[in-house]
């Protein structure tokens, strides 16, 4: 599974830095504002990155590999 550059890019952007800093957001206002399901969006948001940065990982694994 080969992803083009900008593809690429962009996944790892939002697997390291968008992801996180939503989550992060709003789990720490959820505790302020008592925001609902702020357990479930922290476990939510771990899943999806577990998922895509996986996802990275083979593509990056392949990529290597054909070099």
């Amino acid at each position: 599974m080969k992803m083009n550059d900008k593809l690429y890019d962009i996944l790892k952007w939002v697997v390291m830095i968008v992801i996180p800093a939503i989550t992060t957001a709003y789990v720490g206002l959820a505790a302020i504002w008592a925001f609902p399901y702020a357990e479930e969006v922290a476990k939510t948001s771990a899943v999806v990155c577990t998922l895509l940065g996986a996802l990275l990982g083979i593509s990056t694994a392949e990529y290597n590999k054909s070099e």
